[in-house]
């Protein structure tokens, strides 16, 4: 039987697990890995929970490396909205965190200036999302952009003179105030329907308007407000930042200030099924057109850096047309573009340099974790600076970095990882946003566990326990199938399908990293092309069978199959090829 998300999928899963283990309203408090249980009672924890749960991001250490600010969501499940602030936490004394920001409009992307005494960030409490500037000594802030339209990310130059940032324009309009006119008249105008004469109309759940992301470059004048922004991007067919999921990363400064290096794909016949973003470059005054510098690479060049001595960092994949491809690390050094690490069999996830300016720091998903490497571009050597769960964004520190950190039983807190501190640095937790919620909950035990998969390979999934977890009981299981389907369900404290809100309703977790994953080298990723349904079908099979065998507390009985997206797909494959395995599929 196959439901549908909604209320029939809510009484069937309520019906499977109501057998022999009701949900309680306590258990066991809060446990990672090693799953020890304090004594004091805890309620298990619920979607609403997960709702409520405070979410931080964006960390940024200041130029001296003592303090560092990030973002801040909270929510306010009354009034049914979130609202974004920016705080401060210390990295020396271990003070608590202070709010910078407290206003009802949203604060976000907070970058420090070049002295290290002000902070500036994007803002909505103006009516448009505008750049303002916010001295830590004290004081109001201050708005330094007033254009027509919405900035969405920014960059400063590495001295300060100068401004990168992005706008969506139309690309007949010769300045802002022209695309403004047409954004409201679209907005006044009752119909919606659109015509296009050619692709892309969509990216995912995004819909094309017209516009295109642009590149701007705006001096900074000595009152300290921005001058009048110049499209640097103008001569190029293409979004920069790309749509719909680029953002600062794309772009970056040249060291002395004068060249801004971005990643952009051309919005040409093509665009539709084409990877071939290349790395350009333009002068920040705005003079000249944009140099294409990875002409030569026909897939995808992005994310680029410059390291301490002036060298060129990116991500480029070598096959065109193929989004999964292994995101590999090149340098350009002295007009000479070489791979760096090339036999690392990781494909890299997000980009940076060190804190010193003289090696790279990058997260790659490995072996059901997302973990921080460091990497040095003289020795191709590679070295972990994590283990177990997941780094999210960072910014590089002293000898380690700021990190979001999280696993299947921790929600997204920052921590310090200070390489010197051991041989895998260890993290010092910066923050606890949700400690008073958490300390009041039960979130469950998970597990590892490995499995000879297609082609006997060795295949690796996670089971998460139930709140009310016995060892000698029985506890039905949601067996969720992830999407992608080249990406992990790894370590980490997911917002879509999480564990712990199945774990709260009595329900076992069971989840596989079938071939087609990434972290388990390129060749597994790719196995799962022209294979899309056998081949992890059979991962699914055996690992759910090797959970049932190795867990004895799982009822193979009581089952129920759930998947979106790619695991939406897989769903139908389970119902034609599996039926017989569930009480439901979702």
């Amino acid at each position: 039987m196959t439901f549908r998300f909604g209320l029939a999928c809510s009484i069937a899963l309520i019906a499977l697990a109501s057998g022999e283990t009701p949900a309680k309203e306590n258990g066991e408090t809060p446990a990672k890995k090693s799953g020890v249980a304090p004594a004091n009672a805890a309620r298990a924890f619920t979607p609403t929970d997960l709702n409520a749960l405070a979410r931080v991001s964006d960390p940024q250490v200041s130029p001296d490396g003592r303090v560092a600010v990030y973002t801040q969501r909270d929510a306010d499940l009354d009034a049914n909205r979130g609202r974004t602030d920016i705080w401060l936490v210390d990295l020396r004394d271990g003070a608590k965190p202070r709010r910078l920001t407290q206003h009802s409009a949203n604060d976000s992307h907070p970058r420090w200036s070049v002295d290290g005494t002000s902070i500036y960030f994007l803002s909505t409490r103006a009516g448009t999302a505008q750049i303002w500037r916010l001295p830590l000594a004290g004081g109001e802030a201050m708005q330094i952009t007033d254009y027509p339209l919405d900035v969405a990310t920014f960059e400063f130059s590495p001295g300060g003179g100068r401004i990168a940032l992005s706008m969506d324009v139309f690309p007949d309009c010769a300045d802002l105030d022209c695309t403004r006119g047409k954004l409201d008249a679209a907005a006044k105008n009752p119909v919606s329907a659109r015509n296009f004469d050619s692709l892309l109309v969509r990216h995912w759940d995004t819909w094309r308007n017209g516009t295109r992301s642009n590149l701007f470059v705006a001096p900074v004048n000595t009152d300290g407000r921005a001058g009048a922004a110049v499209n640097v991007t103008k001569a190029l067919a293409a979004n920069v930042p790309s749509k719909p999921f680029g953002g600062g990363e794309e772009y970056t400064f040249s060291p002395d200030g004068k060249r801004l290096v971005f990643s952009a794909r051309l919005a040409d016949a093509r665009e539709a099924w084409s990877t071939n973003f290349d790395l350009y470059e333009v002068s920040a005054d705005g003079g000249g057109t944009p140099r294409n510098l990875t002409a030569e690479n026909p897939a995808w060049d992005t994310q680029p850096v410059f390291l301490r001595n002036g060298a060129l960092a990116w991500l480029a994949m070598k096959r065109p047309g193929f989004e999964a491809d292994r995101f590999a690390i090149r340098v350009n050094q002295g007009g000479v573009t070489r791979n760096v690490a090339a036999d690392w069999d990781r494909s890299v996830s997000h980009l940076d340099v060190s804190y010193d300016g003289r090696s790279l720091l990058a997260t790659a998903n490995d072996l059901g974790q997302s973990v921080l490497f460091s990497v040095d571009i003289d020795t191709n050597r590679v070295t972990p600076l994590t283990e177990e769960g997941t780094v999210g964004e960072f910014s590089p520190a002293g000898s380690g970095a700021i990190v979001v950190w999280h696993d299947l039983a921790s929600p997204p807190d920052l921590y310090r990882l200070d390489v010197k501190a051991g041989p895998l640095g260890g993290l010092r937790p910066l923050t606890r946003v949700n400690a008073t919620l958490l300390g009041a909950r039960s979130l469950s035990e998970f597990e590892q566990f490995t499995f000879k998969g297609w082609n006997d390979e060795a295949v690796y999934g996670y089971v998460v326990k139930p709140a009310d977890f016995k060892p000698d009981g029985k506890f039905p299981i949601a067996f969720i199938v992830h999407g992608g389907p080249q990406v992990s369900f790894q370590n980490q404290w997911n917002w879509r399908w999480n564990a712990q809100t199945f774990a709260g309703r009595g329900f076992a977790t069971v989840f596989i990293d079938f071939h087609g994953s990434p972290g388990y080298g390129q060749a597994f990723t790719d196995s799962i092309s022209e294979h899309w349904g056998d081949r992890p079908l059979e991962d699914l099979q055996k690992g759910l069978a090797e959970a049932l065998t190795q867990f004895a507390w799982l009822d193979g009985k009581r089952a129920c199959s759930l998947g979106a997206s790619y695991g939406g797909y897989m769903q139908n494959w389970i119902a034609g090829k599996w039926s017989d395995g569930f009480k439901c599929i979702v």
